[in-house]
């Protein structure tokens, strides 16, 4: 491999087997890959609001929000009101979700380590870690993109 092209075209590969092997895995299942990141981050933390669910996932609030509406009606998560704070209100899975997952190993996780097995340790901690420096240098360019716009806007 040489070059940021190769990284790009391998990264996206991986990307579309990931998510057909997820799509496959979830549909079986009768869940989307969104609604299984949900119920695994729920199920993983506990109850959460919508903001704290929505930045765990790198989702909006408002996409958060339809892909919840749905798991209640599917009966996989609920939501309640704070006691402390009537306006903040908690996301979080049902027993319905609970049997589903120790039934059929719903969670993103217990899944994608299935998917990782066949890989030896040290391969899965070298792939951890180049995922791990592109995701720096992602957030880095990011960072550095928007100062340079802020910059841009205040001399305008």
């Amino acid at each position: 491999m040489n070059g940021s092209i190769d990284v790009l075209m391998t990264y996206l590969r991986v990307s579309q087997h990931m998510s057909r092997l997820f799509r496959s895995h979830f549909s079986r299942l009768q869940l989307t890959f969104p609604q299984a990141l949900l119920l695994n981050v729920l199920g993983e933390e506990g109850p959460l609001p919508i903001s704290a669910l929505a930045e765990r996932t790198g989702s909006a609030n408002s996409t958060v929000s339809g892909i919840v509406d749905r798991l209640e009606k599917l009966e996989l998560a609920q939501r309640a009101r704070s006691g402390e704070d009537r306006r903040v209100i908690y996301v979080a899975v049902t027993d319905k979700y609970q049997a589903l997952q120790e039934k059929a190993e719903a969670d993103v996780g217990g899944y994608f380590a299935s998917v990782l097995s066949s890989m030896t340790p040290q391969d899965q901690d070298m792939v951890a870690q180049a995922l791990l420096r592109l995701d720096e240098a992602l957030l880095d360019k990011a960072r550095a993109d928007e100062e340079g716009s802020e910059e841009e806007a205040s001399k305008n």
